[in-house]
């Protein structure tokens, strides 16, 4: 594996860490832990791995993307921005009265957004859906979607997960960021999941378990999943909730809390970056 990929792809994560901590300073109020945690997996995926055109939204044979928890939009918004969807002086309106960037993703306002999602346990079913009209209309693109490990506690991802084996939906990677925390406290403590592996692999998948902050390993796991056939993947990425800023890691208050002016000043000092860049 080229070096260089890897290293330019770790700046593209922090380009979003250093957006997602600007636009929350901003905006007062949203969830900056799982957007953090997800940055690694989003830059991966969207810089490197997934076939898409900002020229061309709409492009049939784009590779599709949903963001099944939701509330980690601003990740999402990164990455979207940085590619060209809409302009980056945009994600300063976060959350604003008339933005097109709200706290949940709406396909009905910004391009780039495959669906709209927010109500926790229903993106896999959307996955699925595309994926399966995807064979029927043969085109080969692929459908990626992004679960929380506190949104797998939702009994519709299990039946999703089914039908996803059933229809041997081999065109469908899922990825599950497993940060341990949700918002009423540790994962395992609210509902545990586990064995999150064992569990998908019950369900006929094939897994991937990797260090979701290990770009290498990401490459790498999406690249074995187009090797698998017959069968959907589901990568098992270990995360680290509100990964890269000191103060937010492993902590669950910074679920749904955002940084005060003095916070995000740190914060986007420890990633490198400026309030005003």
């Amino acid at each position: 594996m080229d070096s260089s990929v890897v290293q330019g792809l770790e700046v593209k994560a922090c380009k979003l860490r250093q957006d997602i901590v600007r636009m929350l300073g901003e905006a007062g109020s949203g969830h900056p832990g799982g957007s953090l945690s997800a940055a690694d997996i989003v830059a991966a995926l969207f810089f490197n791995e997934m076939k898409i055109d900002p020229q061309q939204p709409d492009w049939p044979d784009r590779d599709r993307f949903v963001l099944s928890k939701g509330h980690a939009a601003p990740v999402l918004y990164a990455a979207l921005a940085e590619l060209g969807f809409f302009p980056k002086d945009e994600l300063m309106t976060l959350r604003k009265t008339g933005s097109r960037l709200q706290g949940h993703p709406s396909m009905k306002h910004l391009p780039g957004v495959e669906m709209s999602t927010g109500s926790l346990g229903q993106g896999l079913s959307v996955a699925n859906g595309i994926a399966i009209a995807g064979k029927l209309d043969k085109l080969d693109y692929r459908v990626y979607v992004i679960l929380g490990d506190g949104e797998i506690q939702e009994g519709q991802v299990w039946e999703a997960a089914m039908a996803a084996s059933h229809y041997k939906l081999d065109n469908l990677v899922a990825f599950l960021d497993h940060n341990g925390l949700q918002i009423d406290g540790p994962v395992a403590e609210i509902m545990s999941p586990e064995p999150v592996a064992d569990k998908w692999r019950a369900f006929g998948w094939h897994v991937e378990e990797i260090d979701g902050h290990n770009m290498k390993q990401i490459i790498e796991a999406l690249a074995k999943a187009r090797e698998i056939k017959g069968k959907p993947v589901m990568i098992a990425a270990n995360t680290v909730k509100g990964k890269g800023v000191s103060f937010m890691e492993n902590q669950v208050g910074w679920h749904g809390s955002t940084p005060n002016a003095e916070q995000t000043s740190q914060a986007l000092a420890e990633l490198g970056g400026e309030a005003g860049e």
